[in-house]
């Protein structure tokens, strides 16, 4: 079966529906394809329960179409994926779900570029043709666990942190969080308030802020350096923390604004972690060792009994599994070789949205950008 359109989009997270509702403002056809069973599926089926965005609401708008002034703040998981429902219906973006996308590759004769799916449902193969191509897949892709000696013994449950929800069935249990950036952290404390004895390995330095320190930081960047504004923030973290190192959490070298624009890397926005981390409440480890059984050892030499192994570890692209021809975009780990801003270009009509480490107010740029590129290409022909 084929299915000839403008632009082929692969991934109906934020990125691709985004990128879908600024080609149809700009009346470009496109098709979706998405592998999952619903658009947002990270935001709708993988995401913990007590998740919040990290950034104020006007840096997590996508486009064309800003929160209710009603909206807190700081919006959860719940408004954010009702936020996603409307965006959808409003800018018509209907993807097409089930879709597990095996290759695409570009056809120098036809100068078009050939997508192969499976059809989840039907268990057909699909073809979609496109002139442009838009990988929305994102670098959150796939859930990533590390290779740790003797995990395949562990006697007790691995789960990675994007099928967590909550701690309800973790009650009064071990728990390890492997992992202490914003999921690990804020996994470790709903962890803890659920009764769980809590554990938490923090396996190399961080910088750990509020939600508002964060704020103020964003804000004074737009009239100060990135060096200047990263010692007003984390001099304010110093009055509001004092020193971490004494409970295992080593600072960066690099301030946390700069460390952001360098390696797209953000801080730890504190949801009251820290706290329980200075009365004892949640322990930090060191580094895992190894594992035996229901036994792990770690690099300082403590060894401990856990139930349970929550890992924290990020995610990876996946682009590299199925895309054939990369149009110099993308690098062996499925990254955009160039960094932001000009990271979402290839050749051929290839794009990327999503890759800039820059979450959603990333995502928002990305897909005005390619939208309008498009559109002068499309237009020209």
């Amino acid at each position: 079966m084929k299915h000839e359109t403008v632009v082929v989009i692969v991934g109906a997270g934020p990125a691709g529906i985004a990128t879908s509702a600024c080609l149809n403002l700009l009346s470009i056809p496109n098709v979706i394809l998405e592998r999952d069973d619903c658009y947002a599926s990270l935001w709708q089926k993988k995401a913990y329960d007590r998740l919040k965005l990290h950034l104020a609401k006007n840096f997590c708008e996508l486009p064309h179409m800003p929160f209710p002034v009603s909206a807190p703040t700081f919006v959860s998981k719940y408004m954010f994926v009702q936020y996603l429902h409307r965006y959808v219906y409003q800018f018509n973006v209907d993807p097409l779900c089930q879709r597990s996308v095996e290759s695409a590759s570009y056809d120098n004769i036809a100068r078009r570029w050939v997508v192969i799916a499976k059809n989840r449902v039907s268990g057909l193969v699909e073809e979609y043709v496109g002139e442009f191509l838009v990988v929305a897949t994102g670098e959150n892709s796939e859930g990533f666990i590390p290779n740790v000696s003797g995990l395949d013994t562990f006697t007790g449950s691995v789960i990675h942190s994007s099928e967590y929800q909550n701690g309800k069935k973790f009650g009064y249990k071990n728990v390890l969080v492997v992992g202490a950036g914003n999921s690990g952290m804020e996994i470790a404390y709903d962890l803890f308030n659920w009764g769980a004895q809590t554990s938490i390995v923090v396996r190399s330095p961080v910088h750990v802020l509020t939600k508002e320190l964060v704020q103020l930081g964003m804000y004074l960047l737009k009239y100060l350096s990135c060096t200047f504004v990263d010692k007003i923030v984390l001099m304010f973290c110093k009055l509001l923390y004092g020193d971490l190192c004494q409970y295992g959490i080593q600072m960066p070298t690099k301030g946390p604004f700069c460390l952001k624009r360098e390696t797209g890397r953000s801080p730890v926005i504190d949801v009251g972690t820290v706290a329980r981390i200075k009365t004892g409440d949640i322990e930090v480890m060191t580094p895992i060792e190894k594992i035996q059984g229901d036994q792990i050892m770690f690099t300082n030499g403590q060894e401990k009994r856990f139930d349970a192994i929550v890992f924290a570890t990020g995610f990876r692209s996946t682009v590299r599994g199925w895309l054939k021809d990369d149009g110099g975009l993308f690098n062996e780990e499925g990254m955009p070789y160039h960094k932001s801003p000009n990271h979402w270009k290839g050749e051929h009509g290839l794009y990327c949205v999503g890759f800039a480490s820059a979450g959603l107010f990333g995502i928002s740029n990305d897909a005005k950008n390619i939208a309008n590129d498009i559109s002068q290409i499309f237009n020209k022909n």
